[in-house]
């Protein structure tokens, strides 16, 4: 574990211009150089499967594009976006709202995937080790999450929620917002649907981010997959194309026979076409 001191020269310059800069801060991993090219991605903790897909892509394109994600090691969206970094091969940093010791890891459930983190990225804490992670210690750390970020990206958010305190400390650094568009009547898409209203900018894929930013000059090139599908499965493709079902909702859309769509999803996800997003619903991989 280091601990930098915000006159130390490996002190992330970028939050020395931020409001109140944490005085020292406790490392566990690396903070490189390269992470200066950072979007933080982060989200409501109690995420929907459409939200937990996003996270996830949008995280794992933009680290195979060379960028850092930073996140907070919360339970939802802001685990997916540092698994979807990891499973790149991309970086990760952690900013957490307890120590960054093994006993103080919050949530504790995520001791393993912190573990992950410190080996390609780095869990970063302005409290000393063995400090519980307490209620107002979250708000607190999310300046350093906006501050360790070129741009914020926030997938889901219900109308109060501590996602929007860091998009609000974003802008206050003068860093871009930028919110992922949702159904207008599901409450995990009320605080995104106003971000966008208030004039965050919309972000469809993790191109519009890397092109709004110019991050290094990087463009991600759409691959054109040819798809050798049959007509049963081209079907239910088409179906899933456009929103995230589960089984049951699959079966009525596609006035097929229940055994016959098991079937018919078990090949498109040995074909890596679909995916189960959990409790037996899919979208498109």
């Amino acid at each position: 574990m280091q601990e930098i001191k915000i006159t130390d020269k490996n002190y992330p310059e970028s939050l020395k211009h931020i409001q109140n800069p944490p005085k020292k801060l406790f490392v566990r991993g690396e903070i490189l150089l390269e992470d200066k090219t950072a979007i933080a991605i982060v989200g409501a903790r109690k995420h929907t499967s459409y939200g937990k897909q996003v996270a996830y892509d949008f995280a794992y394109t933009l680290a195979k594009s060379g960028v850092t994600i930073v996140s907070g090691l919360a339970l939802g969206i802001d685990s997916e976006a540092h698994k979807g970094a990891l499973d790149a091969g991309g970086r990760t940093l952690a900013v957490l709202g307890s120590g960054i010791d093994d006993n103080s890891i919050y949530p504790y459930s995520h001791k393993s995937l912190a573990e992950r983190i410190i080996k390609n990225g780095a869990l970063i804490s302005e409290y000393e080790p063995g400090t519980p992670g307490l209620k107002h210690h979250f708000p607190e750390r999310n300046r350093i999450v906006a501050g360790l970020s070129v741009g914020i990206l926030i997938v889901e958010a219900q109308k109060r929620s501590g996602s929007l305190i860091t998009a609000k400390l974003a802008l206050e650094q003068g860093k871009d917002i930028f919110a992922i568009p949702g159904p207008i009547f599901s409450k995990m898409s009320e605080g995104t649907n106003k971000l966008i209203q208030q004039g965050a900018k919309l972000a469809m894929t993790p191109n519009d981010i890397l092109e709004e930013l110019e991050i290094a000059g990087v463009k991600i090139k759409k691959e054109s997959k040819q798809l050798e599908l049959s007509e049963q499965e081209k079907k239910i493709y088409e179906i899933l194309k456009n929103e995230i079902l589960d089984t049951d909702g699959i079966i009525k859309k596609s006035k097929m026979q229940a055994n016959e769509v098991l079937v018919i999803l078990t090949m498109l996800e040995l074909k890596n076409v679909i995916k189960n997003m959990g409790n037996d619903t899919y979208g498109i991989a």
